[in-house]
């Protein structure tokens, strides 16, 4: 029987991290709960090993249930039904499944029925779970959306909600607009408090909302009247079972058909207060943000996985000129660079959920007890490294899976043009990764000041001090001149003195970051893995060096006065 989870040792690699002992650690508050949980464990090995049980039937599952549904489901799709949307009916097969499994609740603490995992294990079920069906991805991975409530919302409403999430109940974040896209500020939504009801109502239409018939919502809405920017928003908990919402519409789309996507229509839609008025954009969205943000890099990893296997199967078939095409250098070669993309992918994936456990867990024993002035020097360190690794782990990873799904379909020829084969279906799932949950460009604007302030170049040295395996030193000194050429890109994209041309170089910038530190993480694991990882390395670095260099040569050419060239629209007459 196939198993997402024992087919790749990847896995348990990145479980074995040196940081998942303090992770452990802090998670399980020194094993508190082996006395009242007969789950919980007694120690690090323990823990581990509750994480890999819960992968292998994730693993399970996944091989055997998501992907042999998949493909009916990416047929069928949702249905629109008297204002109620109804999933494909093989979706119902998988939620019935991963609910009979246990497999919701995955972060939440025992108290309210989850399993109190962290974040890197819950990561990994995503990739395996995106691997299978990336649009089933989405639904079980809304389950995220908790994490909010849990930090955010009262205790009556943990208690309330946070155990029907365990339980298996579906979750949504109903954020976009019609006229508001990337740009929240311009949400309108409205939020009236109604004495009488005892109550807030919701009354407006949401658009672009995946799993937007789910059965608990978070939603943004504005509660101050007269406000038109981010200070007059607040976040609220929307129950379907109070009624006042319906589907109008559900959309027609490219890929992903099994997760539907909504448009609804509040009409005195009874709904609570999450946390503070006003906090609604500033505070809660961010937090829900890089939590969809991990979410999708994960999915992007899955699909970058799932369409190397494609094309590495066929290209081992395929005969032309009496031999298989992998023989071929021209086919070896974009096998190995999407293997390099997918192993470095998911190596800046588990490091940032590491950073994110780390912070996220040291931020929730804050609200128990006072932090000690080590915790708190952690707590910090942790928050920046997270918030530096989120822009980088989702924009680079959901780039690479639309080149290795492009790349995928190459290999297959004109068979891949086909839609019997699988790989039309993940390149038509995978476009909407480097789009959705913040576009590849706002994940630039995410990253910018890191790279202008040299947090990023900071972070570049510290591992560039890193020790290597002696046949991957050549490799590291290939990275050490990458990061001069860097150093000398960033200082002189700021030197420009201009704005327009800096916003410009912005993304050339960060995909040098990326490949840098993409490189170096690369180039670790290889050292402790080198059965694993060394050949992704070297591939890896040569392909990142390609690139560096490249943008380094053009950033450096580039003055202000080109942008002529490329603008758009016409500069209005005075």
């Amino acid at each position: 029987m196939a198993n997402y989870y024992t087919d790749h040792p990847e896995f348990e690699f990145h479980l074995n991290h040196p940081l998942m002992k303090r992770i452990v650690e802090l998670k399980e508050r020194n094993f508190a709960d082996k006395d009242e949980y007969a789950d919980a464990p007694v120690d690090y090995q323990d823990a581990i090993e509750n994480y890999k049980r819960m992968l292998e039937i994730t693993g399970d599952i996944a091989a055997n249930v998501l992907e042999p549904n998949s493909e009916d489901v990416d047929l069928e799709g949702p249905h629109l039904v008297d204002g109620r949307m109804h999933y494909a009916s093989k979706t119902y097969e998988n939620l019935d499944a991963t609910r009979k499994a246990g497999l919701w609740g995955v972060s939440m603490p025992r108290r309210y029925g989850g399993l109190n995992m962290p974040v890197t294990p819950y990561s990994m079920a995503s990739e395996i779970v995106a691997a299978a069906d990336a649009g089933f991805q989405n639904i079980w991975s809304l389950q995220d959306c908790i994490e909010t409530l849990y930090e955010f919302g009262n205790e009556e409403q943990r208690q309330k909600y946070i155990p029907r999430v365990c339980a298996g109940e579906t979750m949504s974040m109903d954020l976009t607009e019609p006229d508001a896209g990337s740009d929240l500020q311009r949400v309108m939504l409205k939020a009236t408090y109604s004495e009488e009801q005892g109550c807030w109502l919701l009354n407006g239409v949401k658009r672009f909302i995946t799993n937007g018939d789910s059965d608990i919502h978070l939603v943004l809405a504005r509660s101050e009247a007269g406000t038109h920017d981010g200070r007059g928003l607040s976040m609220f908990i929307y129950d379907k079972r109070n009624g006042g919402v319906t589907v109008r519409h559900i959309e027609n789309k490219l890929g992903i058909h099994g997760s539907p996507t909504c448009e609804l229509v509040f009409k005195n839609a009874k709904a609570e207060l999450c946390g503070s008025t006003r906090l609604g954009l500033i505070k809660y969205v961010m937090a829900l943000m890089n939590g969809a943000r991990l979410g999708i890099a994960a999915q992007s990893v899955g699909v970058s996985q799932a369409a190397y296997n494609e094309a590495l199967a066929y290209a081992k078939e395929r005969k032309q000129f009496d031999k298989a095409i992998i023989n071929f250098p021209a086919v070896y070669d974009m096998l190995a660079r999407m293997k390099a993309k997918l192993d470095a992918g998911r190596s800046i994936l588990y490091m940032t959920a590491r950073y994110v456990d780390i912070y996220k867990t040291l931020e929730d024993i804050s609200r128990e007890r006072k932090l000690t002035p080590e915790e708190r020097q952690e707590l910090k360190k942790y928050t920046k490294l997270a918030d530096a690794f989120t822009p980088l782990a989702k924009g680079m990873n959901s780039e690479y899976v639309n080149q290795n799904a492009y790349d995928a379909i190459q290999v297959h020829g004109g068979s891949g043009f086909i839609m019997e084969y699988k790989s039309q279906r993940l390149y038509r799932d995978a476009r909407i990764f480097s789009i959705y949950e913040g576009t590849t460009q706002l994940q630039v604007v995410a990253a910018i000041r890191y790279i202008t302030n040299g947090t990023y170049l900071g972070i570049i040295k510290e591992m560039l001090e890193g020790e290597v395996a002696e046949e991957l030193k050549p490799l590291q000194e290939r990275v050490r001149k990458m990061t001069e050429l860097y150093e000398q890109a960033v200082n002189y994209a700021k030197e420009l003195g201009n704005q327009e041309a800096h916003d410009f170089l912005a993304r050339r910038l960060y995909d040098m970051t990326g490949d840098i530190m993409m490189s170096l993480l690369i180039l670790d694991d290889a050292t402790r893995a080198p059965e694993l990882f060394t050949k992704s390395s070297n591939v890896y670095v040569r392909m990142a060096e390609e690139e560096v260099v490249g943008h380094y040569t053009y950033v450096k050419s580039f003055i202000a006065e080109d942008l002529v060239n490329f603008r758009a629209a016409e500069a209005a007459a005075e």
